[in-house]
């Protein structure tokens, strides 16, 4: 084994160690939330997630759009299976490894095909980085989107045409190579795009065409490496937990809005007539009471928690939100994004006497939602915002006792005349006497 042979597994060992650790730190923050089953019903699970998160059936509400983030999306996935060669060809120092596996006829069609989805994965991110910067789309843009959401959105797109005209690069040099001869570069491939470029190189040396053939080999599986590092750190982790995120997704109707089940507990307890609620009173004294709602990220359940790591930061939801479009303060993307980052937050310990409530999320945001169900209904991953949102009203009103006064003033009309109007019972049927 060569010391090149040596340097890559070590590089290659390194990158996987360090996407392992910090995905596992990923899932520990997950795991801070409260457990809830989603267990049920694994049919339709999974073709929501076979429809939605493969499929992208939802990215087609904006057709052109679609289409180039599917180019994307098949490209990159299906030009990666090369990366089984690379890994190959740099552990033992071999050269187009599957050449010497499969039939010249069957090689010569895939990289042929790496080739054009490449080139269409370059054009796609190109024009994407022209919308995004030139054209500058709103919904790219918002009060949330602050220096880094927006360089990450770019760096993303500008990684993956560094990594596609390396690709090429790679393969223009490598034919030129097995034209003359050179040792160790077996004639193998078609190469319909790279040649087109070939003749940029008329004159290079021998010594020059390997030295650039070498470096963009290199920089071609060190950029997937880093890329899959920084997938971590990034909105583009959904690449990965789209998967989840759909197969975990709320199935019920849209806009059911589940009980708490303490609140359900209590009250069954007051319509028993036969029940006593001092029973047992010695044995749960030092049991801590249930929260209602939630007031920090950990007082979400784990599927809230891994929408937010999952979340696109596309837009698409505050661009369907009334309140949003209306001027209010309140973002859908904004409570993933600041969910996320409290997760976070906790997970490394920072930022301890900080809650969700109030700190990253303010009260004037989630009274500013209509339960519409827009921001879900929206989302190309089924992400469930408004549950968030939800959660964290009933905190402020039952533990807090605090709501808008248009809703206190309904509650006090619902407790003492059984409707949220300011009319007393004996006086709802004045209005036929009218007629």
């Amino acid at each position: 084994m060569q010391l090149s042979n040596i340097i890559f597994l070590l590089t290659f060992v390194i990158a996987i160690s360090f996407f392992v650790k910090n995905l596992n730190k990923i899932i520990s923050n997950i795991k801070l939330g409260k457990d809830i089953n989603r267990s049920d019903n694994k049919d339709i699970r999974l073709k929501n997630m076979f429809r939605v998160a493969l499929g992208q059936s939802k990215m087609f509400d904006r057709p052109i759009a679609a289409f180039m983030h599917l180019l994307i999306y098949v490209g990159f996935v299906i030009i990666n299976i090369e990366v089984i060669e690379i890994i190959i060809d740099g552990v033992f120092g071999t050269h187009r490894f599957l050449a010497h596996v499969i039939s010249p006829n069957l090689y010569s069609f895939l990289i042929a095909t790496f080739e054009i989805l490449a080139f269409l994965v370059l054009f796609s991110c190109l024009i994407f980085l022209i919308r995004r910067n030139i054209f500058k789309i709103k919904r790219f843009f918002g009060k949330e989107m602050t220096k880094w959401p927006k360089t990450d959105a770019n760096l993303i797109l500008i990684f993956e045409v560094f990594l596609m005209s390396v690709f090429f690069l790679m393969n223009a040099t490598d034919q030129i190579l097995q034209s003359k001869n050179v040792s160790h570069y077996l004639v193998a491939g078609s190469f319909p795009i790279s040649s087109l470029f070939v003749g940029l190189f008329d004159g290079f040396s021998i010594e020059t065409l390997i030295l650039i053939e070498r470096v963009s080999w290199w920089f071609h599986i060190l950029g997937i490496l880093g890329f899959l590092n920084y997938v971590l750190i990034s909105k583009h982790l959904h690449i990965f937990f789209a998967f989840p995120s759909t197969y975990y997704a709320n199935i019920n109707k849209p806009g059911k809005i589940d009980n708490l089940s303490s609140v359900t507990k209590e009250v069954k307890l007051m319509l028993d007539p036969n029940a006593d609620p001092f029973a047992n009173a010695d044995s749960v004294e030092n049991v801590p009471t249930a929260l209602f709602g939630a007031r920090d990220a950990t007082d979400l359940n784990w599927v809230q928690l891994l929408n937010s790591y999952s979340c696109t930061e596309c837009g698409r939801c505050s661009s369907v939100c009334p309140a949003n479009q209306t001027g209010k303060l309140l973002s859908p993307r904004k409570v993933m994004m600041d969910t996320r980052d409290r997760i976070e937050d906790i997970g490394n310990n920072k930022n301890e006497d900080k809650f969700l409530l109030g700190d990253y999320i303010s009260n004037e945001e989630l009274w500013a939602c209509t339960t519409c169900n827009a921001c879900t209904d929206a989302c190309p991953i089924n992400l469930d915002p408004m549950s968030i949102i939800i959660d964290l009203r009933r905190y402020l009103v039952m533990e807090k006792s605090s709501a808008p006064t248009e809703l206190n003033n309904m509650f006090s009309n619902i407790e003492n005349n059984g409707a949220p109007w300011q009319f007393p019972a004996a006086d709802r049927l004045k209005w036929i006497e009218e007629q």
